[in-house]
């Protein structure tokens, strides 16, 4: 695929909210990498002038009325847009609309995602860091192959595979890590591309309490996403020999079977049935892709 074809395919779609101090940068540099690209800016709720910064400097504007959240804006964005590729990065200057073409690449070799993986200096914070590491393990685990940046908003995806898991997605900053798990879920092929990101312009909007406590949340729906029984199976066996190993305490000490082992038991199999049901669930939800 040339660089016109890919261009004039294209949709660029860039989530903002109180952004002005970077979104005219970030429009300005991906109209002239991509001149003939759609270029939509989701303003989502600003009470500055990044809307009207955004349309100044060429792209078009969708605005929120009131803030729903950088998935949301993901969404409407998606919904909107006319290209056959869609692309994905942050109105914050953390992206440099030049590593697209990277990415653009990756398409042409028969992947139908492809991820900017974000290297250990590019995080925020250590506890950003350190969080998007654990996520990075549990859904490599999950997956059975290496996820190097689970939560980048930096990708490029086919548009008519994206929109068919805009159902799915949530309104909050965890979009990345659902879209990524449903297209791995589905058989298609994702890769991940190493890149550098800036540091954001402005004040970030995550709040550590806040997004930590719905971040341990997306730990679980990496889980009920991709293979629900990889996280209940191990469950229940824990319940199962937790309790076999108490009962056979209690026997030889006191020669009686407790309600605490009965409880154990009991435990792990309601934890193996709910994590059928979960995976029955998971099964039905992608068997449309």
């Amino acid at each position: 695929m040339t660089e016109e074809r890919s261009s004039a395919a294209l949709s660029i779609i860039i989530p903002a909210k109180n952004e002005a101090g970077s979104i005219a940068k970030v429009v300005s540099a991906a109209r002239e990498e991509y001149p003939d690209a759609e270029i939509l800016v989701v303003d989502d709720g600003s009470d500055d002038a990044t809307g009207s910064l955004a349309k100044k400097a060429g792209a078009d504007v969708l605005r929120h009325p009131e803030s729903l959240g950088n998935g949301a804006s993901v969404k409407s964005g998606a919904r909107a847009a006319r290209g056959e590729i869609l692309a994905f990065l942050d109105g914050d200057g953390q992206h440099d609309p030049r590593d697209l073409a990277k990415l653009l690449a990756k398409l042409d070799e028969g992947y139908q995602m492809a991820v900017g993986a974000r290297d250990s200096g590019s995080h925020a914070s250590f506890g950003r860091l350190f969080a998007n590491g654990i996520y990075n393990e549990i859904a490599s685990r999950l997956t059975s192959r290496r996820i190097l940046d689970l939560t980048s908003g930096f990708r490029v995806a086919r548009a008519s595979h994206f929109k068919q898991f805009l159902y799915l997605l949530p309104n909050g900053f965890s979009y990345p890590t659902t879209i990524t798990m449903a297209f791995l879920r589905s058989g298609f092929p994702v890769c991940f591309e190493p890149i550098q990101a800036a540091d954001r312009a402005g004040k970030s909007h995550i709040r550590p309490i806040r997004d930590g406590i719905r971040f341990m949340v997306i730990i679980f729906k990496i889980a009920t996403l991709y293979a629900p029984l990889k996280i209940f199976l191990p469950t229940s066996a824990l319940f199962f020999l937790t309790g076999v190993g108490y009962y056979a305490y209690t026997y030889f000490t006191a020669g009686r079977f407790t309600n605490m082992s009965m409880l154990l038991l009991s435990a792990a199999v309601i934890v193996f049935l709910i994590g059928l049901i979960s995976e029955q669930i998971t099964a039905l939800t992608y068997r449309q892709s």
